[in-house]
């Protein structure tokens, strides 16, 4: 009996980022006026809530199983912890690529403001000053990008070599022949057979 081997699906365990998120700082947009909101009816008496279902009981004599592995990614505190490391990198490529930007928007603005005021020597190192930033600006783009993506496929790497056993030591007490993975698409499955929480408590139970 063996556990069928899985790989995580690309991007289930880190935040997708899209290739703008170190682009140029757009302008500053004016706000919209507030309009006033129309007059609000009486609530509707709600209904009350249903009593939440309790988790359907694992078949006993079920040999596959299957997980969630996105939601063990959110949910986990590997997960977590994971999503914030990627997050506090994110935050600071994209804080020194704006300060960049207001550089250049400030370079660029002397060079627009200046009008017949420069000399032909100042406007020309201005605009070898601006030209020097904007290839500043996409070196910067490009190697944030490039640190974010490594960093994500390490902590993937990381994440699957904490999971996999995990998963594999719940497949073996529970006698299963393969575990599957929600991400892969079924047209059905007894719920029962999801394992995901069981997974995330063992996993967050050994996080250290």
């Amino acid at each position: 009996m063996r556990l069928f081997k899985m790989s995580l699906p690309a991007g289930a365990l880190v935040l997708a980022l899209a290739g703008s998120a170190f682009a140029q700082t757009p302008p500053a947009q004016t706000p919209p006026k507030p309009q006033t909101p129309p007059a609000t009816p009486p609530a509707a008496a709600q209904p009350a809530p249903k009593p939440a279902m309790p988790p359907a009981p694992f078949p006993q004599d079920s040999k596959i199983a299957f997980v969630d592995i996105q939601a063990i990614a959110s949910n986990s505190s590997a997960g977590k912890d994971a999503t914030q490391k990627l997050s506090a990198l994110t935050a600071k490529k994209s804080g020194e690529i704006a300060d960049k930007n207001k550089q250049l928007q400030a370079a660029q603005a002397k060079l627009q403001s200046g009008g017949g005021v420069l000399s032909d020597t100042a406007r020309a190192q201005l605009e070898k000053e601006i030209d020097r930033l904007q290839r500043d600006i996409q070196f910067a783009n490009t190697n944030a990008q490039a640190e974010v993506n490594e960093l994500q496929n390490d902590l993937q790497g990381e994440f699957q070599k904490k999971l996999m056993p995990i998963i594999e030591e719940v497949a073996k007490e529970k006698g299963l022949y393969a575990v599957f993975t929600a991400e892969a698409g079924v047209a059905y499955v007894h719920p029962g057979l999801n394992i995901t929480d069981e997974v995330i408590k063992r996993l967050d139970t050994k996080k250290n």
